[in-house]
């Protein structure tokens, strides 16, 4: 059972998808190679694999790490290892040894798709940059670089996607990838300037007064024009005005989407000192609490905020 388990696991990694040259690959039998790849681990492995899996599921990832870290142990090349330690080090929030099995196991087998997505959300997760790893990668791998650009185009970091592809000599079935990206930064490009001009053509009114402000964000806020500026131009009208609660409002919001949930509670909290007899707004607080509070694993808060909505 355990065997047919394993061999089960192993058959799911092998088969890993290759989003961009999956056709190019020749087929394998997939069974006999993981039959082959099974014999290499003794029982005193897959007895802890096994345990780590089971603790994986039940999230209790401190012990599923201290399993898996005896298969490193014993398996000190294993790229399954590594990347499963890179996973629990994720969901334990330890970005710096999640970073470092991230990478390893990237490095291991360059080409695997799932490796180099970890990686990325580690990355993410970190607030930090492809480049700061690059030097531990082997950045000569063409399908690594494909890879890499195309999760970054999924979550919609084009320009990373696109620098990632410079210097690249990619294929024609690569190429549609390369349009994608170069289309989205034009598209991303077109959005912004016409958030600009909405911006600056605000009719008859004082950029600086508060409907001005208003005005700035309402357009901000619907055409997406960008976190940065929305943060900005939130913060000068709280300081210009700080018993207006919609600005805190749109503060909170900016603060959620980077992922700053903390900052947003606290902002969005006081929000509510401020605001009189104003449902709409304060339905949209609470919904940005909600979302705040569930991102923080705060479930309690989150129902409560969410109780409060009226519709």
């Amino acid at each position: 059972m355990v065997k047919a388990v394993f061999l089960g696991f192993v058959i799911g990694v092998l088969c890993t998808p290759l989003t961009i040259c999956a056709q190019e690959t020749p087929e394998l039998d997939i069974e006999q190679s993981s039959e082959v790849f099974l014999e290499e681990y003794s029982d005193t492995f897959q007895e802890n694999f096994f345990e780590g899996l089971k603790q994986k599921g039940i999230r209790n990832y401190d012990r599923a790490i201290t399993y898996f870290l005896e298969c490193k142990r014993l398996q000190p090349q294993n790229t399954v290892v590594s990347f499963e330690l890179a996973k629990f080090h994720l969901y334990e929030k330890q970005y710096i040894n999640a970073q470092e099995y991230a990478v390893e196991a990237l490095t291991g087998e360059p080409e695997n798709y799932w490796y180099a997505e970890t990686l990325v959300d580690v990355i993410n997760a970190k607030k930090s940059v492809i480049d700061d790893v690059r030097e531990e990668l082997p950045w000569n791998n063409v399908q690594m670089r494909v890879n890499l650009a195309e999760i970054y185009y999924l979550n919609e970091d084009y320009v990373t996607a696109q620098t990632l592809l410079k210097g690249v000599n990619i294929s024609k079935k690569q190429e549609y990838l390369a349009k994608k990206i170069t289309d989205s930064i034009a598209n991303q490009k077109r959005t912004f300037v016409h958030s600009v001009r909405a911006v600056n053509t605000a009719p008859n009114k004082d950029l600086n007064s508060i409907e001005g402000f208003k005005s700035r964000i309402e357009a901000m806020l619907k055409t997406d024009t960008g976190n940065d500026m929305l943060l900005k131009t939130t913060e000068e009208a709280m300081e210009s005005f700080p018993s207006q609660p919609y600005f805190y409002y749109a503060n909170g919001a900016a603060l959620n989407s980077i992922q700053k949930h903390k900052d947003a509670i606290e902002i969005l909290e006081g929000a509510l000192d401020y605001l009189i007899d104003d449902i709409p707004l304060e339905n949209a607080i609470y919904k940005e609490l909600v979302k705040a509070y569930t991102a923080t694993n705060n479930t309690s808060k989150a129902n409560m905020y969410l109780s409060k909505i009226k519709s």
